[in-house]
């Protein structure tokens, strides 16, 4: 048996544990249990079901071609070859997508996430700008089915968002949103400019894996706990009582802001909830920093001081600039649709991966 089936029949092994796991009702008293065996049984499925069409297919093909050999009739035999070349391709696609499917994965992939969105350059239109893509974004997550929770905002004039604060939970948010993180910029002519000049204004997206509670420790004592009135718009009692909350991390100096809720005690547990992300992020960055040195991937860090997407309004037209991606499909992509621009750079990134595993097995 070669390396590929010993992992293949490993994983199989262990997808057939899962199923009889969660076959078993007695399971369904602990449900994070029940979470993460579905999250590691649904992503074992993609490996099993392509490994199966991998031997169909090569089973297929290598009973064509024995069929061929002893075949005289010359349509026959050109069944058989179209058979055999149509099987041999099939295989070939499923053994590329086992390739892809067995890298090592990124750990927070399967993650729920925070999104924070900051106007940048621009003044209102770069509120206004916040504010479009936040609206992308909760469309996004309402197309893949994934409950969209605000944690806070910060309005601008009428119509815009100086800052927004939103967690998205769903398998694999992270997996796709992670390609978000950087700046936006936007290039179209502004309700208020009445000669009809293009501006270009700017908003930055931050996008934040969110840890599990007992991966990141927060000392009491570490924290500043301040509690204020809510000063953005909101029902009853919203605005009357002290319900805000600020919390600051004291050795690292972030802070955070929660004023979303009613509730100071939802306020509090959402604001930890973010810091939680924010520390669990901050480390993550010093080991990727102490691993990979200087080095920069093929598709960008996801610094929020990198450019990655310019969205140009009078040409209708989106450009990714990590990959060189350009789609005159702005109106669909502003409404949410955007696998469009989110696949091609998942597919970079599997790229770089396979050739930076090749180049490490050399």
């Amino acid at each position: 048996m070669d390396v590929l089936e010993e992992r293949l029949a490993a994983i199989e092994t262990r997808f057939e544990e899962l199923e009889r796991e969660l076959s078993d009702p007695e399971i369904y008293a602990d449900q994070q249990r029940v979470q993460r065996v579905s999250q590691e049984r649904a992503r074992l499925s993609e490996v099993v079901d392509a490994a199966r069409r991998w031997r169909s297919a090569r089973r297929a093909a290598d009973e064509a071609a024995e069929a061929l050999r002893g075949e005289a009739d010359p349509e026959m035999i050109g069944l058989f070859e179209e058979e055999e070349r149509s099987q041999r391709l099939r295989a070939e696609a499923a053994h590329a997508e086992l390739r892809r499917l067995l890298l090592p994965r990124d750990p927070n992939d399967d993650r729920d996430v925070i999104v924070e969105i900051r106007a940048g350059t621009g003044g209102e239109e770069a509120a206004i700008f916040a504010s479009d893509l936040m609206r992308m974004y909760t469309r996004y997550a309402e197309r893949r089915r994934w409950p969209v929770e605000l944690m806070g905002t910060s309005p601008s004039g009428t119509h815009g968002l100086k800052s927004a604060v939103f967690e998205v939970h769903g398998h694999g948010a992270y997996s796709r949103l992670k390609f978000e993180s950087g700046v936006h910029r936007v290039q179209r002519v502004p309700e208020t400019e009445a000669k009809g000049r293009i501006h270009t204004s700017a908003a930055s997206v931050v996008v934040l894996p969110e840890p599990e509670d007992v991966e990141v420790s927060i000392a009491d004592e570490d924290l500043k706990i301040d509690v204020f009135r809510s000063t953005g718009p909101g029902g009853q009692s919203v605005n009357t009582t002290d319900s805000a909350v600020r919390i600051t991390h004291l050795p690292t100096g972030l802070v955070v802001t929660c004023q979303d809720e009613k509730s100071q005690i939802k306020n509090r547990a959402k604001a930890l909830r973010e810091l939680r992300a924010r520390l669990y992020d901050l480390a993550r960055a010093e080991r990727e920093a102490e691993l990979r040195g200087t080095r920069r991937s093929a598709i960008g860090s996801g610094d929020r001081s990198e450019k990655i997407r310019t969205y140009n309004f009078p040409e209708s037209r989106v450009t990714d600039h990590r990959i060189d991606l350009t789609l005159f499909q702005l109106p669909r992509l502003m409404d949410g649709e955007l696998d469009p621009l989110i696949e091609p750079l998942m597919e970079a990134e599997q790229a770089r991966r396979l050739l930076e595993g090749d180049g490490q097995g050399g």
